[in-house]
């Protein structure tokens, strides 16, 4: 009797112990879901394209794209997978699916491949989002704010597996059409010089 006591006694008091050291050894992903004032701002750029979404033109002043360093892109978006799970959301909501067909590509080019029209790197995509293409890729940088066009940039890098396995979006919960980014292979962006009649540059 005396033995289970003690054993009861010594239980209580080592489990909280053995709790608290370990959630202190777990380390989630830090989520920081507010963007700074300078992210929250809508993002201007002298347009390449007069296609804008929506029915008036643009009223933003025109800027160039921010731009972040590469490591800072990989930390903050790339690398996190709040941000991925954020570009995938934008990529639905503001309907990217209309012509780049979760990203196998149709009236747009596709985004799961490795070859990019006006470049792969992500400075690239953020000013092809944010200024628009000519022949069909409207301008968003008057929809979106910076935070949210980082978080898109990454998302469609992830689709051609140029994100971290951990970080990417695994299954989608519609019908299954392309393989999620976490399982797609790495396609390194390769500049093409043969773009669709649609997409080619003016």
């Amino acid at each position: 009797m005396f033995f289970r006591c003690r054993d009861l006694v010594l239980t209580a008091l080592i489990a909280p112990g053995i709790l608290l050291a370990a959630l202190a050894g777990c380390k989630h992903e830090e989520r920081d879901v507010s963007a700074s004032p300078s992210e929250a701002a809508y993002v201007g750029a002298i347009p390449s394209t007069d296609l804008v979404p929506g029915t008036n033109p643009a009223t933003s002043p025109a800027t160039q794209p921010s731009m972040i360093s590469p490591k800072e892109f990989e930390d903050s978006y790339a690398n996190n997978a709040f941000a991925l799970s954020q570009g995938q959301q934008l990529y639905k909501q503001y309907n990217c699916n209309t012509c780049h067909a979760n990203g196998g590509g149709d009236i747009g080019p596709p985004l799961i491949d490795n070859k990019w029209i006006y470049g792969g790197e992500p400075q690239q995509i953020f000013a092809t989002i944010v200024q628009g293409r000519p022949n069909g890729m409207p301008a968003w940088g008057t929809k979106l704010n910076e935070q949210q066009t980082w978080q898109l940039t990454a998302y469609i890098r992830s689709m051609s597996g140029l994100a971290a396995k951990n970080w990417s979006p695994g299954r989608e919960d519609h019908m299954k059409t392309t393989m999620p980014p976490n399982s797609t292979p790495p396609q390194p962006p390769m500049q093409t010089s043969s773009p669709p009649s649609g997409e080619q540059p003016q």
